[in-house]
């Protein structure tokens, strides 16, 4: 015993940790192992072959191919979009740049999967676009423009361009902040400028943090689920492995799916952190932009607000036409409506299955933001505040949900959860499971920003208390809480807005109606051939979005620039 005599190891803490541990093996690791065990296994036997017939199969083979280019674009789409608008936003100061810069981070938490509702609508053959075309005479009838291509391909890809570009744009703008300007002010004494200063300077600088926003967009639109379903697009591999779960039992090609997505995320999250751990990027000084930075003038304060906010319309567009689809009584081969209705708000309270899926994801993501937030603090706290054995094992635990795709997550809880339990199997019961997903994922979240706010509160404070005689526990409640309050406020907002419209997790694991969150009754009231019903769906987007938008607002108000540290891979 004498080795943890070095430790702060008391009842409580071991409890804590023995019961995160019993949490994370059976919600992470138990459904993870169980998917690579029907991946390896035919038979009592560890077998490759499900793999030999994912590759020999043309359907999946372009389904793979499908969706590593959809990633593969919307990543380097979303660079070319990103890169510049953080140039602009760290170097210039001009009026207005607090207020575009949260508005640049709106989309990033409007799902594209209600957004795909409004550009389908926007960018059909005979949409809103193509109609006022041909209004002015700019495309013929017989001819209209595909603007989604090849069956929604190029509409999925820019509908997730506009949705992931905050994520890029939040890791390059801090990358770029902690640039020492003295380097870029030696180059340009030497003669540098334009391309190559940053090619030589700014680049190699800002690759960590651009190499982590990176790989989260590439995960993020290689596993998009909810934005094919929309378009129709079903051979990408999310699509794939969301149509095997109806015939998990009999069909292993669905394990061989996810553990290939496993493989690849994991893979890609293991180089990042190798490639750029054995690089040194340490400078002299820490780069202070505020006093780098150069006053616009007032025609690139003009030039600056047409191009933040050109980029915020476009991404905010799909939205906006969600919500005059959801306002809309008649709209078929015109523009703009020709009918204006609020019918479908009302037929919202008046239909059981609607007020259900609201109260459904309320209660969710309610419940998930509250585990969430008692998990991350006490996990913030005993890494800043205790010296436990394996302190970075927990750090790493606590993080590797980042790694880990909703989409892998809940084909793992239908498939390693199917027992004769009813509150634990999702075919009967999904509540705990869908709380339990919410939460996993968002954990790192609210750890990140617990231990943010630990660290910038001085542990003087908490000594004083303990000589006074206070007890560890009302330290915590009178001293360090309130200290942290605005950073935990903050990060349990984003978990609670994040699980709101989360698309992957409703819609595998909600089997019966009324379990449906508002997601899965999105897609539930598009499948039907009621003429109302889309409006209905997207009345129900409007209502979510509502939401969002609401929670986004008072997390950037309590959190401020601190937000960017919850999006870091």
């Amino acid at each position: 015993m004498s080795r943890f005599k070095k430790y702060d190891l008391n009842i409580s803490t071991v409890v804590f940790l023995g019961g995160l541990g019993a949490f994370f093996a059976i919600f992470l690791f138990y459904p993870v192992s169980f998917m690579l065990k029907e991946a390896f296994r035919s038979e009592g036997q560890f077998t490759l072959r499900y793999f030999g017939l994912l590759l020999a199969s043309p359907l999946q083979r372009e389904s793979l191919a499908n969706s590593f280019l959809l990633a593969a674009l919307t990543t380097l789409l979303t660079t070319l979009l990103s890169l510049p608008l953080a140039h602009w936003m760290t170097r210039y100061d001009f009026r207005g740049k607090t207020l575009l810069g949260g508005l640049l981070l709106v989309p990033m938490i409007m799902p594209p999967f209600v957004g795909a509702i409004g550009l389908r609508q926007m960018l059909a053959k005979f949409g809103s676009v193509n109609l006022l075309l041909m209004k002015c005479g700019l495309v013929s009838t017989a001819h209209p423009i595909d603007w989604l291509g090849q069956g929604g391909f190029w509409g999925i890809v820019g509908l997730q361009v506009l949705n992931l570009y905050p994520i890029m744009f939040l890791n390059v703008s801090a990358a770029m902040a902690n640039v020492d300007p003295a380097l870029r002010e030696a180059a340009q004494n030497l003669g540098a400028s334009g391309w190559r200063l940053f090619r030589t300077i700014t680049l190699p600088l800002i690759l960590p943090g651009y190499f982590a926003g990176a790989v989260i967009v590439f995960i993020w639109a290689f596993t998009d689920l909810g934005t094919p379903l929309i378009f129709g697009f079903s051979r990408v591999v999310p699509v794939q492995i969301f149509d095997s779960i109806a015939d998990l039992n009999t069909n292993p090609m669905g394990y061989a799916l996810v553990v290939f997505v496993l493989a690849l995320t994991l893979v890609l999250f293991l180089v990042s952190k190798k490639l750029f751990a054995s690089q040194r990027y340490e400078m002299m000084s820490r780069g202070h932009t505020s006093g780098a930075s150069l006053q616009a003038n007032r025609r690139q304060t003009l030039g600056l607000w047409l191009v933040f906010s050109s980029v915020i319309g476009l991404a905010l567009l799909p939205h906006a036409a969600v919500i005059v689809q959801s306002l809309a009584g008649r709209w078929f081969f015109t523009v703009l409506p020709s009918d204006w209705t609020l019918g479908h708000f009302a037929e919202l309270g008046g239909h059981n299955l609607t007020v259900s899926s609201i109260r459904n994801s309320l209660f969710y993501s309610s419940l998930s933001a509250l585990l969430d937030l008692v998990l991350g603090v006490t996990i913030a706290w005993l890494l800043t505040r205790k010296r436990i054995p394996l302190a970075s094992l927990l750090d790493a635990l606590a993080m590797l949900p980042l790694a880990l795709p909703g989409l892998v997550i809940a084909f793992g809880y239908v498939a390693g959860f199917d027992f004769n339990i009813s509150w634990l199997n999702p075919r009967q019961n999904p509540v705990l499971l869908l709380v339990v997903s919410y939460s996993v994922r968002r954990l790192p979240y609210i750890v990140r920003s617990a231990y943010a706010g630990f660290q910038q509160a001085s542990i003087a404070l908490e000594e004083a208390s303990a000589n006074l005689g206070a007890s560890p526990f009302r330290t915590l409640r009178k001293i360090t809480l309130p200290l942290v309050m605005a950073h935990l406020i903050a990060g349990t907002v984003l978990t609670f807005s994040f699980a709101m419209l989360e698309v992957s997790d409703g819609l595998i694991l909600a089997m019966r109606e009324q379990y449906f969150p508002i997601t899965k009754m999105i897609w539930q009231l598009l499948g039907r051939i009621d003429p109302n019903a889309s409006g209905i769906a997207c009345a129900l987007g409007v209502v979510g979005m509502a939401i969002l938008t609401l929670s986004l607002l008072i997390a950037a108000k309590v959190m401020g620039r601190k937000m960017g540290q919850l999006f870091r891979a």
